[in-house]
């Protein structure tokens, strides 16, 4: 099956559909792998990875597919530069940076072909990026997991609102909220040219997070999560007592130092590695309520496209 946009044409994938970069859950060879396989594009995670094991995943992925994968990068990471020598060596097909200005690595990776796609959540960063040259741009609104807006504008409106402010002069992935193919529908329908699935993509044998992980995402419904964190790198994660700590620390007014001490004593490691699913990060989004079951990452992206299918046979025709 294809279903072709303006993000699928870049990408040189067959469906537009695009597996988040998510930290420990894509820090691996096998879930990014599986996606591309199927016709989406799988996302490697840099952010947590020693720089010998990320090389060895690229060449796992470049041996396992000739179709398209991208690396996410964290531009704030601990050895971005070396990171990025890497990356630039290799000849990745995409990469997909955030937490940073474009400047950093633009020219060096369009300079050897490399697709350069950068997150932003919200208007300004969204123009600046792409007066600045990148090739597409991730939006990224408030129900998304791991790292939302500060402003919690939702996916719905802030793709809409970036979308106007940029014209359709650059494709746009939207992210926050979206499991399945209505999502999909969805996010077409406002502008975007894909729209990126993180917990969803959680939820596969694939993915490189624990068992327990995986069964609070099943568990969680779509209230069931909480951002906690503001002034230090605001998270969404489902709730558990990391987060009934933080929020009654919040709700007391505790000075952010005291703050601090709780939020970074909890990582996402402990819940993504060690099973800890009580006092460490178990970063989800919203669409964590919309996910009920384990299955392959292929079958997730065909699903996806299936369900888009049917949705838009579905809607309703105009007449007159």
């Amino acid at each position: 099956m294809r279903i072709e946009t303006d993000v699928t044409r870049l990408l040189g994938i067959d469906l537009p559909i695009l597996q988040a970069g998510m930290s420990w859950a894509s820090s691996c060879t096998a879930l990014p792998l599986a996606v591309s396989r199927a016709g989406g594009l799988g996302v490697l995670a840099a952010g947590p990875m020693y720089i010998d094991a990320l090389e060895q995943c690229i060449d796992e992925i470049k041996a396992g597919t000739d179709k398209p994968f991208a690396v996410n990068m964290p531009l704030y990471r601990k050895g971005a530069e070396e990171v990025l020598d890497l990356l630039e060596a290799k000849r990745i097909p995409a990469i997909i940076a955030s937490q940073g200005g474009p400047k950093k690595y633009l020219d060096r990776f369009k300079a050897i072909g490399t697709k350069c796609i950068h997150v932003v959540a919200g208007e300004e960063h969204a123009v600046k990026a792409m007066n600045a040259g990148v090739d597409g741009l991730v939006v990224v609104g408030g129900e998304a997991g791991g790292h939302p807006p500060p402003s919690l504008v939702s996916t719905l409106v802030l793709v809409r609102a970036v979308s106007k402010v940029t014209g359709g002069r650059i494709p746009l992935i939207a992210s926050g909220g979206f499991a399945d193919g209505r999502g999909l529908l969805a996010a077409l329908s406002l502008g975007a040219g894909a729209a990126n699935f993180g917990t969803r993509f959680m939820a596969t044998p694939e993915a490189n997070v624990s068992d327990g992980y995986k069964q609070a995402v099943l568990n969680a419904g779509v209230s069931d999560t909480r951002t906690v964190g503001n002034g230090l790198g605001m998270i969404r994660a489902i709730g558990n007592r990391f987060t009934e700590r933080m929020l009654e620390l919040e709700g007391q007014g505790a000075d952010i130092e005291s703050r601090k001490d709780v939020f970074m004593a909890a990582t996402l490691k402990m819940a993504a590695f060690d099973g800890d699913v009580e006092e460490g990060k178990l970063e989800a989004g919203q669409s964590t309520g919309l996910v009920d079951r384990v299955m392959p990452a292929a079958e997730v992206v065909e699903e996806i496209a299936s369900d888009y299918v049917r949705a838009l046979q579905e809607l309703p025709s105009a007449e007159g």
